[in-house]
């Protein structure tokens, strides 16, 4: 009687989701992978996560702190529902199985769609010594959590400055929040932070009282790190008026985002999926501003060394978008 019922359970939970797929419905749960809550990778994920909720019928999302880019490629490895945020350098990575992929091999991982510049950001405070990337030979410096893309794109921005992420430096792993609060108390000099503008925490550094900001140039390594990741990285700009106290533009390293998913994942659920954020677009806005830069003339293949999704291609290809 006991595998009767459960057989039978089976075959009602498959009736169920045959029922909803032959209903438009998208009857799962999905897990959104972001970042730390002091960047823009988790409120983005959020808000994410509730436009997909509301308006994609059958589909409950919910966002996941995570360490960040490095984190979320190895959940959505998992086999596990997930799409996550992601730098396209650690996605390349994850897809090529190397560097802090070698353990877990190659991950099957798809671009659903370009999202939005991520600009690394080299923030120290006056009175620690560090006005440029020399300067942070001696000192103590966090690169950034253990399960981000910050701390790969740190590594290569030392090594082409020419630096020892080892030898040159006492090196913390912090993400964003918790550089900031160290900065403040005095444990580190310097920290490294990849992000969209502005960032809640920078913008919690720059206006603590008695406190100036200082974004430390570096805008002149981005040939090296190019001579030898690849064309990942451009040469780039976070205008003085982001953060209160600079006192001009910050010649810095960007690198883009974009949204991501396990191969795996069903045509119809990913098209679902991008459609819904670009039809939600202006809610997304709402929450973060970088949500505007959601544009369908940035989706293009020279944007993202990962190849696209089916489903994403779908719904940009009635866009008039035709991609690789």
């Amino acid at each position: 009687m006991k595998s009767i019922r459960t057989t039978f359970a089976s075959c009602l939970a498959g009736l169920a989701l045959s029922f909803g797929a032959s209903s438009g419905a998208l009857a799962q749960n999905l897990s959104i992978a972001t970042g730390g809550t002091g960047g823009v990778y988790y409120p983005m994920g959020g808000g994410i996560a509730a436009v997909l909720s509301k308006h994609v019928p059958g589909m409950q999302a919910t966002a996941e702190v995570t360490g960040g880019s490095v984190d979320n490629l190895k959940l959505i490895g998992s086999g596990k529902p997930y799409i996550g945020l992601s730098m396209v350098d650690a996605a390349l990575d994850a897809s090529r199985g190397e560097d802090k992929f070698k353990a877990t091999g190659k991950i099957g991982v798809k671009t659903l769609m370009v999202l939005y510049p991520n600009r690394m950001h080299v923030v120290s405070v006056e009175g620690r010594g560090v006005t440029k990337l020399a300067d942070l030979k001696g000192k103590r410096v966090s690169t950034g959590s253990p399960g981000s893309a910050t701390e790969v794109m740190a590594f290569r921005i030392i090594e082409a400055a020419g630096l020892d992420k080892d030898k040159d430096m006492t090196r913390e792993r912090l993400g964003v929040a918790e550089s900031v609060n160290a900065i403040k108390d005095g444990k580190i000099d310097a920290f490294f932070w990849v992000g969209g503008l502005p960032t809640a925490a920078v913008t919690d550094l720059a206006n603590t009282p008695n406190t100036k900001i200082v974004m430390v140039d570096h805008a002149e390594v981005v040939p090296a790190m190019n001579k030898k990741y690849g064309n990942l990285y451009v040469e780039d700009t976070i205008p003085a008026a982001t953060y209160k106290g600079m006192q001009r533009d910050n010649k810095q390293a960007t690198v883009m985002n974009i949204l991501v998913a396990h191969e795996s994942m069903d045509d119809k659920t990913a098209y679902a999926i991008v459609k819904t954020i670009f039809d939600r677009r202006d809610d997304l806005i709402a929450v973060h501003k970088e949500a505007a830069n959601f544009k369908l003339e940035n989706q293009k293949s020279s944007a993202t060394p990962i190849p696209w999704h089916p489903g994403a291609k779908k719904y940009f290809a009635e866009k008039g978008i035709k991609l690789d």
